[in-house]
């Protein structure tokens, strides 16, 4: 024990290499990576974004990236499942910490965004954010189709979030419509899986609803995401609410009828070949979550996503 260190967060010497941390202390960096803003070699950079002001529902997912952070404290330092591997052998991951949002001032907020993701991007690293309110998406997809055109959408979600929207609005539900009109992602080559509402337009974006998702296997869903993306640049997102309330209890528009954590965790561990330039998991609110369950999946769902990178580099 003697020769282990603690803090990891703010005593590594690189941007990879395991951690040494007890699950149950130490600072709580995201699975304990350096906090650092040096993206200077950097693979994977995950950045929290703390802003919940466009829910329609519970408010709380501002508290998102905290809750997040502490559950992946439970990824210790052994091969994570089911990657068997230590992903961060090869992988250059820091934890960015957090945007810096004015809560008065939420106009600025999409901009305040934009720009900041725009900064990861054109350092080279992948951005991974934790939400947060689905809205951020919009400023995240913003500035991805800035660097890699516009994207395929693989979208998992009990909401379709294409709902009215001005082009001001800031609202969680609507940023999906804005992104098709306004030529940020390709609705030709998106997928939404887990839908369990309806809204007035689909744009012509493939939808696997609930009860789809509950007849199929993951390895069906899987291939249907891969043959609608193709080879096209694709952006994830997995709102939390995706599952059904008995898995994330902790979120803010619940809906009854979603699939289990597994499922969709088997979903994406085979996403392998899909062409992945961005991520992010959202609408986590530790408020209304019920030891730590929501938050632990969506650390999952975050892990999940630098398993897939650390599997595609490997194949390079």
């Amino acid at each position: 024990m003697p020769s282990k260190s603690i803090d990891h967060a703010f005593t590594a010497r690189a941007k990879s290499g395991a951690a040494e941390d007890p699950t149950y202390a130490g600072a709580l960096s995201f699975m304990r990576r350096k906090y650092s803003k040096d993206l200077k070699g950097a693979d994977v950079a995950v950045w929290g974004i703390p802003f919940d002001a466009a829910v329609s529902n519970r408010p709380g997912a501002r508290f998102g990236p905290q809750a997040i952070r502490r559950a992946s404290a439970i990824f210790d330092n052994d091969p994570q499942y089911p990657f068997d591997a230590d992903l961060f052998e090869d992988l250059a991951v820091i934890d960015y910490g957090d945007c810096l949002l004015d809560y008065g001032n939420h106009q600025k907020t999409p901009a305040r965004i934009e720009k900041e993701a725009a900064k990861i991007l054109n350092s080279g690293a992948f951005l991974l954010g934790l939400g947060g309110d689905h809205y951020v998406t919009w400023p995240l997809l913003k500035a991805h189709a800035a660097k890699f055109g516009p994207l395929a959408l693989v979208q998992f979600d009990a909401h379709q979030d294409t709902w009215f929207d001005d082009g001001r609005r800031i609202d969680h539900g609507s940023f999906v419509a804005r992104a098709v009109r306004d030529g940020v992602i390709d609705p030709a080559r998106s997928i939404q899986v887990g839908i369990r509402t309806h809204a007035p337009e689909d744009f012509g974006i493939r939808i696997i609803y609930g009860y789809e998702v509950e007849e199929m296997s993951a390895a069906d869903i899987a291939a249907a995401i891969l043959e609608r993306t193709g080879n096209s640049n694709s952006y994830i997102t997995f709102d939390i609410d995706c599952l059904d309330p008995a898995f994330a209890p902790g979120t803010g528009t619940p809906v009854a009828g979603g699939p289990t954590t597994a499922k969709m965790l088997s979903v994406l561990r085979k996403l392998e070949q899909l062409r992945m330039v961005g991520a992010d998991i959202v609408e986590v609110a530790p408020a209304y979550d019920h030891a730590d369950i929501t938050a632990i999946a969506g650390a999952s769902v975050a892990m999940h996503y630098i398993g897939l990178m650390a599997l595609q580099r490997k194949r390079r």
